[in-house]
């Protein structure tokens, strides 16, 4: 990566006082040397001469710069705020040194496991290297926009969407958070240095499942979920059941054999984990009717 070179223009004030200066002299000239030619026809160059390097004079506003070429030649950037003169043969080129946003729109990719997403960012970057961006691309602010769909791209298809399939991955999109943008930040860095960007904060601002998956996913999801939250309802009744077997056990409040244990525990199991309230039988009579 070539380094940029900072340029130190002349006062444009100093130049602009001076090119007046020869107007006036040049106007002066022709109206009272006419009986001179070779008189007048210096104040006629000297007209023409001052008028031609006021081309020079130019201004630069905060956070920008101008990028300076003679017939080719790089010959520097200036960055100073203010007004200026430089030589009117410099071609000149203004690039904005100002913090930018990058709102992209979702994009459709593949995660991981093949899943087809929806995956949009949002980039804040600003040029830092004007030599790079001048001369390394040919469009620096349409190169940022290519970049950015092909680190999504590759992101996306390093990670799974979420770990419903993939329940050994450490990192998924949807869960993946800060270690997620930082990965989608160093990959945009690597891609954009060629062009003097420096990223700034990038972050994953849109992701969902693509439209021909979302419903049969979401339907998954919620499988998932109501197996887990049932497990977890089978579990608690196994244990309370566990624990009113055992305290009957131990404060013989009445024994019962092994056909009423396993009678008691299939009515407990059916009352604890039934998703509808249960209504008791009273039992009138003795345990064996």
């Amino acid at each position: 990566m070539k380094e940029e070179k900072v340029f130190m223009p002349k006062s444009g004030y100093l130049f602009l006082f001076l090119f007046l200066l020869g107007i006036a002299a040049s106007v002066l000239g022709i109206v009272y040397l006419q009986d001179n030619v070779l008189l007048l026809v210096a104040s006629i160059l000297l007209g023409v001469f001052c008028l031609f390097f006021l081309i020079g004079l130019f201004v630069i506003n905060p956070n920008e710069s101008l990028v300076l070429v003679l017939f080719g030649a790089y010959k520097g950037t200036v960055k100073n705020n203010g007004f200026f003169w430089a030589n009117p043969f410099y071609v000149r080129r203004k690039i904005s040194l100002r913090a930018r946003n990058l709102d992209s729109d979702p994009i459709k990719v593949n995660d991981k496991l093949g899943n087809p997403i929806m995956i949009g960012v949002v980039l804040v970057w600003q040029v830092e290297n004007t030599y790079n961006a001048a001369f390394d691309v040919d469009n620096y602010e349409h190169f940022v926009e290519i970049q950015s769909e092909a680190a999504i791209r590759k992101l996306a298809g390093a990670y799974p969407y979420d770990d419903i399939e993939d329940e050994d991955a450490r990192i998924t999109l949807r869960g993946g958070g800060e270690e997620v943008n930082e990965e989608l930040e160093r990959e945009l860095q690597e891609r954009l240095n060629i062009a003097g960007i420096k990223v700034m904060e990038s972050r994953i601002s849109y992701l969902a499942y693509a439209q021909e998956i979302a419903g049969a996913m979401l339907q998954r999801q919620q499988a998932t979920a109501v197996v887990a939250a049932r497990t977890k309802i089978v579990e608690g009744a196994v244990g309370m059941v566990e624990m009113a077997l055992d305290m009957l056990s131990k404060k013989e409040i009445v024994e019962l054999d092994e056909e009423k244990k396993a009678a008691m525990v299939s009515n407990l199991l059916v009352v604890l984990c039934s998703e509808k309230g249960t209504s008791p039988v009273v039992n009138t009579g003795t345990l064996h009717h």
